[in-house]
């Protein structure tokens, strides 16, 4: 039996306790501070390079305080002027001379080169006629739940609220004692916040265990190093869609910390928790809080973020509480748990570091529990929300492939032959579909793929995958060892093996990796000229070729110090200059059980596989089961944001909206770019992404927002005439169409450029438009079932499960436009059960033992969709059920995707978008290839066949 509710860890005010009034001491700067503050920041700056406002940055004194004062709430990252606008907020207000020393380090702060005599000169006038002595605290009743509503009738929290009340509940969690389960006590302490802009994820309050979980290996006591991790609960406020009524939002998870040597990313901070015993400001107020300080790689040199000579901290003479950064870098646990010298710290743990002993995430059943238990200090004022139902639409689509038939039990040898017959006609049929497909997408040209391997037996795993995922074993016209050829009457494929020999070597020398910067970048250049290369002279001698399976090591080997030597963005530039697709798979697995060693790489090959042909525009899109609601011949399109950051893996930035398009005529999936006219292939789009870097025409925010405008105006009336469901994933496309925030929704209206909302209408008679939210920054809540629903016999258990499928909110206010979608247990789980634990001992309900803190778990996220515009007559929750329908594509993927098809297809392309200078690329404008078709140019880059797990309990670090 199918579960009929899920349980959300979202709460709702009780509209029985009306306003919710606390007391807080507020600080506020003077507003006539803000004219000689702004001259001071400015000074030195070149006139022009300013886009918008000037805002004067509380950023790092905010750090600061995250750092000394952690009871001590900060709002936002900009100065803000005038008592209407308060900056600091707490129970207590800070001694004067702690404020004012505060208030003096953020003033010598400001200006850019504090050694010129100029702004030494206004430092001193600003000190003068400021006189930050005189700031000071006044007692403030705060309303908790003050808030206004949108044009759209969406709840809108003052902004105050988003960050004082979580701190508020987090206190409340924090004072109610111990979480204790299986005979371990685990006390919660809070966690200083870091201040975030209006309605951030960053404006959550966190509380965190302590001291730290210790984990020893088994075997003998002192053999190998103890491994340590704490459990997690974030606070949030959040908001619905529609919804008049705010949410609070409880979320359950872990933080690993680091034993040994700290390894530091470049141009990333590392989080360090400290909870000393005496403050580290000289007359503050000792917290029971825990502080956050970040460690930083810099020029060679590890230090105190704000640490070091004329640093923030030595301003306030922080730095003779801390550790020293030498020895703490390369003893990070000598100081864990209770701690020595007066102060216990742990330093956080992030998966550039390499693989943590302990795995993520939690099992239902243990976030149930401990949610459950810190919910009770959210009474009286909140109480949870109400349980999501099942949708009367609950059928999955039409499979294009036949679903092999069942092995019955106990099965005569008569009746299994019988079986066997069938699944292999099943197996025969099922490949014969696909090959007709694929003959399509490539209309009628062969099938041509290289090879790159460095063993044979992952070779001969993919050429064992091609022949039965498409039937092609009975087809076999040329037999290796280095090209496979296979005739069908639908299609042609070639299959070319050459070693990846050097293409696959580490980046730099055997006595160290490149450095970050110009040394790395000449790295990369260099072997994606030597990939772009060979794999021109390869296309020579093989016609036509498409894709190139690449065997490489996975990132796991390239991890901390070598992290800048793995090849893979250099081999991907490389094959695109080529005009080679690419994917990866990584090699066997020696280190594991062979037998599970075996049947991974196996999966791995047919998901490789698998992926390479979806490179190719090729996917069966599921058929949906209703009917007559949804009008026939319908476009499905995703619009994206293609962006990367100059911290990412080429050192350059990009920034590309893109549209992915679905259509029912199209034997292939189709694409386009902003400065593109014309719909293209799949394949096409992803290799204009290539090797784009961002003009200065699109630096700013304001730049982006017009670009992106246009190009959704001139998609949408692209597709006027025909019926169009449009896609966009929230926390993405929002920040570049602003309408899409919640505040931002209107019903069946929408906005573009920044201007009025336009009825649907305007648009055309066809269009409809979702939006989609998953639970990044806790925007949706955490979720499971409640066992006893099928098992009444496990009432109290505090049991939890997964349940798939559409669900309906029965919640109070909005339009009945908001749906949630679930998917099940991922198929990688086989080995986890429910009620497995990590944070405490747990015996199941077998007796058996069910701690286990090195296992990997992960839940799959709520998926909140909202009908933001509808047609007139349009059955909202069939729609919604649509587009839960499309992450259900059994054809081609294991598990439920994580987003619709179209919008996943759509963020897959970030994976392609490596911007280069292309000084020594092959040159793409050179024409063809010789002796084929394909044009010279940059193609798409590849994805690496590694599951692709949401680690919803990583520590999110400052960037």
């Amino acid at each position: 039996m199918a579960y009929q509710y899920v349980r959300t860890a979202a709460y709702v005010p009780d509209p029985a306790q009306g306003r919710f009034p606390v007391l807080r001491h507020t600080l506020s700067l003077p507003a006539h501070w803000e004219e000689p503050l702004g001259r001071l920041r400015d000074h030195g700056r070149m006139e022009g390079r300013w886009h918008g406002p000037r805002r004067i940055p509380t950023r790092e004194i905010n750090q600061l305080i995250r750092t000394t004062a952690p009871d001590v709430v900060t709002i936002a990252s900009n100065a803000t002027f005038g008592t209407d606008a308060p900056w600091l907020y707490c129970t207590e207000p800070l001694p004067a001379p702690v404020t004012n020393l505060y208030a003096a380090t953020w003033l010598r702060s400001l200006p850019r080169d504090p050694e010129d005599p100029a702004p030494r000169r206004l430092l001193t006038e600003c000190f003068h006629d400021l006189d930050t002595g005189k700031l000071t605290w006044r007692a403030d009743t705060v309303d908790l739940l003050e808030q206004q509503l949108s044009s759209g009738g969406t709840a809108m929290p003052a902004r105050q609220v988003y960050r004082l009340l979580p701190d508020e509940l987090a206190a409340r969690i924090a004072r109610q004692g111990a979480y204790e389960h299986g005979g371990r006590r685990l006390t919660f302490h809070q966690v200083a916040g870091v201040s975030g802009g209006y309605d951030a994820g960053s404006s959550s309050a966190e509380l965190m265990s302590w001291p730290p979980i210790e984990h020893r290996p088994a075997g003998r006591s002192g053999e190998r190093r103890p491994s340590y991790y704490a459990a997690t609960l974030r606070v949030s406020v959040r908001t619905v869609p529609f919804s008049p009524v705010p949410r609070v939002h409880l979320s359950a998870g872990i933080r690993r910390f680091v034993t040994g040597k700290v390894w530091m990313p470049s141009r990333k901070g590392v989080s360090v928790y400290l909870l000393p015993e005496v403050s580290l400001v000289p007359d503050g107020p000792v917290s029971r809080r825990l502080s956050v300080a970040m460690l930083q790689w810099r020029n060679g040199t590890t230090d105190w973020r704000q640490g070091g000579p004329g640093g923030m901290l030595a301003a306030v003479a922080a730095l003779d509480g801390l550790p020293s950064v030498d020895r703490l870098v390369k003893e990070a646990d000598h100081w864990i748990g209770n701690g020595r010298d007066g102060i216990g710290l742990a330093v956080g743990h992030q998966t550039a570091m390499g693989r943590h002993p302990i795995g993520t995430g939690l099992m239902p059943s243990e976030r149930r529990r401990l949610i459950e238990w810190a919910e009770q200090a959210l009474a009286p004022e909140f109480v949870p929300a109400p349980k999501l139902e099942r949708s009367r639409y609950g059928r999955p689509p039409a499979r294009h492939l036949a679903k092999r038939p069942a092995m019955p039990k106990d099965a005569t040898g008569e009746e299994l032959a019988a079986v066997l017959e069938r699944t292999e006609q099943t197996a025969a049929e099922n490949a014969r579909v696909r090959r007709a497909a694929l003959a399509s997408t490539l209309d009628g040209a062969d099938l041509v793929v290289v090879l790159l391997h460095q063993t044979d037996d992952q070779r001969d795993r993919l050429v064992a995958t091609a022949e039965s995922g498409l039937g092609l074993k009975e087809c076999r016209r040329e037999q290796g060892p280095e090209t496979w050829v296979w005739e069908t009457e639908e299609l042609t494929v070639r299959l070319h093996a050459h070693q990846l020999g050097v293409l696959g070597s580490p980046l730099g020398t055997e006595d160290r990796p490149p450095r970050a910067g110009q040394e790395h970048d000449q790295a990369i250049r260099e072997r994606r000229g030597q990939v772009a290369e060979a794999m021109t002279r390869l296309r020579t001698q093989v016609p036509g070729a498409r894709i190139a399976l690449v065997e490489l090591e996975g990132s796991e080997a390239f991890q901390g110090p070598r992290r800048r030597t793995d090849p893979k963005y250099a081999i991907r530039l490389g094959c695109a200059d080529a005009g080679l697709v690419t994917q990866f798979i990584r090699p066997l697995d020696t280190g594991t059980d062979a037998g599970d060693a075996e049947k991974d790489a196996a999966m791995r090959a047919e998901a490789a596989w698998a992926d390479g042909l979806r490179q190719t525009g090729m996917r069966l899109v599921p058929r949906h089961t209703l009917g007559d609601r949804i009008p026939p011949g319908l476009n499905q399109v995703a619009f994206h944001l293609v962006e990367r950051r100059i911290d990412g893996p080429t050192g350059k930035a990009q920034f590309t909206p893109i549209a992915v398009l679905l259509r029912p005529d199209a034997p292939c999936v189709l694409g386009r770019t902003a400065d593109t006219p014309e719909w293209m292939p799949y394949p096409d789009l992803l290799r204009t992404l290539t090797g784009r870097v961002r003009g200065s025409d699109l630096r700013t925010s304001a730049q982006q927002s017009a670009v992106t405008a246009a190009f959704i105006r001139r998609t949408l009336a692209s597709l006027r005439g025909a019926p169009t469901l449009v896609l966009a994933h929230a926390q993405d496309v929002r920040k570049r169409w602003p309408w899409l925030t919640n505040g931002g929704l209107e019903l069946d209206r929408i906005g573009l450029d920044g201007g009025p909302t336009q009825r649907i209408g305007l648009y055309g008679r066809h269009l409809r438009i979702v939006r989609v939210a998953d639970g990044g920054r806790d925007e949706t809540p955490q979720w499971w079932a409640e066992r006893e629903e099928r098992e009444a016999e496990l009432a109290g258990q505090q049991r939890g499960g997964f349940g798939m499928g559409l669900w309906v909110s029965r919640g109070p206010g909005g339009p009945g436009r908001v749906f949630y979608s679930t998917a099940d247990k991922a198929s990688t789980q086989t080995k986890l059960t429910n009620d497995d634990a990590k944070l405490t001992p747990h015996v199941n309900p077998a007796g058996r033992n069910a701690h286990r803190p090195t296992a990997n778990a992960w839940n799959p996220e709520l998926l909140e969709l909202t009908l933001a515009c509808l047609q007139p007559g349009d059955d909202p929750e069939a729609w919604a059920a649509l587009v839960h329908q499309q992450r259900i594509c059994k054809d081609d993927y294991r598990d439920v995707l994580g987003l619709p098809l179209v919008l996943h297809l759509a963020r897959l392309a970030d994976e392609y978008a490596l911007p280069h200078d292309e000084e020594e690329a092959v040159d793409p404008t050179a024409g063809p290839v010789e002796g084929t078709d394909e044009p010279r140019g940059s193609g798409q880059l590849a994805f690496d066949f590694e599951n692709d797990e949401h680690d919803e309990d990583q520590t999110h670090e400052d960037a």
